[in-house]
Protein backbone atom coordinates (compact mmCIF):
# COMPACT_ATOMS: atom_id res chain seq x y z
CA UNK A 1 0.00 0.00 0.00
CA UNK A 2 1.53 3.24 -1.28
CA UNK A 3 1.20 6.04 1.64
CA UNK A 4 1.77 9.43 1.81
CA UNK A 5 5.08 9.70 3.65
CA UNK A 6 8.47 9.97 2.69
CA UNK A 7 10.83 7.49 3.78
CA UNK A 8 14.42 8.73 4.42
CA UNK A 9 17.02 5.44 5.03
CA UNK A 10 19.70 7.01 6.75
CA UNK A 11 22.64 5.99 9.43
CA UNK A 12 24.17 8.44 12.07
CA UNK A 13 27.54 10.29 11.84
CA UNK A 14 26.16 11.42 8.23
CA UNK A 15 26.53 15.33 7.27
CA UNK A 16 24.11 14.39 4.12
CA UNK A 17 21.50 12.13 6.12
CA UNK A 18 21.26 15.21 8.60
CA UNK A 19 20.64 17.93 5.41
CA UNK A 20 18.50 15.30 4.10
CA UNK A 21 16.37 15.19 7.19
CA UNK A 22 16.43 19.14 7.62
CA UNK A 23 14.96 19.56 3.81
CA UNK A 24 12.19 16.96 4.78
CA UNK A 25 11.43 19.00 7.62
CA UNK A 26 11.18 21.96 5.73
CA UNK A 27 8.14 19.65 2.93
CA UNK A 28 6.79 18.83 6.24
CA UNK A 29 5.80 22.06 7.57
CA UNK A 30 5.17 23.41 3.88
CA UNK A 31 3.30 20.59 2.61
CA UNK A 32 2.42 18.53 5.63
CA UNK A 33 3.37 15.69 3.87
CA UNK A 34 5.36 13.38 7.45
CA UNK A 35 8.56 11.54 6.50
CA UNK A 36 9.48 8.56 8.56
CA UNK A 37 13.71 7.60 9.52
CA UNK A 38 14.97 4.01 9.54
CA UNK A 39 18.85 3.61 10.25
CA UNK A 40 20.02 1.42 7.56
CA UNK A 41 21.75 -0.27 10.41
CA UNK A 42 18.42 -1.55 11.67
CA UNK A 43 18.66 -4.33 9.02
CA UNK A 44 21.32 -6.22 7.26
CA UNK A 45 18.89 -6.08 4.42
CA UNK A 46 18.92 -2.21 4.31
CA UNK A 47 22.50 -2.11 4.91
CA UNK A 48 23.76 -4.31 1.74
CA UNK A 49 21.15 -2.13 0.04
CA UNK A 50 21.71 1.40 0.47
CA UNK A 51 25.58 1.51 2.33
CA UNK A 52 26.76 3.37 -0.96
CA UNK A 53 23.70 5.65 -1.21
CA UNK A 54 22.61 6.85 1.97
CA UNK A 55 20.45 9.26 2.19
CA UNK A 56 17.83 7.55 0.15
CA UNK A 57 14.05 9.00 0.05
CA UNK A 58 11.79 6.52 -1.17
CA UNK A 59 7.91 7.96 -1.86
CA UNK A 60 5.13 6.27 -2.40
CA UNK A 61 7.28 2.96 -2.69
CA UNK A 62 9.70 4.19 -5.18
CA UNK A 63 13.21 5.61 -4.68
CA UNK A 64 13.14 8.81 -5.72
CA UNK A 65 16.73 10.63 -4.41
CA UNK A 66 20.19 9.18 -3.13
CA UNK A 67 22.93 11.21 -1.92
CA UNK A 68 22.40 14.89 -2.65
CA UNK A 69 18.45 15.79 -1.57
CA UNK A 70 16.92 18.49 -3.86
CA UNK A 71 13.82 20.02 -2.29
CA UNK A 72 12.88 21.36 -5.39
CA UNK A 73 12.62 18.40 -6.95
CA UNK A 74 10.62 16.71 -3.90
CA UNK A 75 8.40 19.32 -4.05
CA UNK A 76 7.62 18.77 -8.04
CA UNK A 77 6.75 15.01 -6.76
CA UNK A 78 3.89 16.25 -4.33
CA UNK A 79 2.23 18.34 -7.34
CA UNK A 80 2.02 14.76 -9.70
Amino acid sequence: MKTNEFILYSRQRCPLCDEAKEILEEVKRDSGIPYKEIDIHSDDALLEKFAMMIPVIEWKEEIVQYGKVDISALNGLLQK
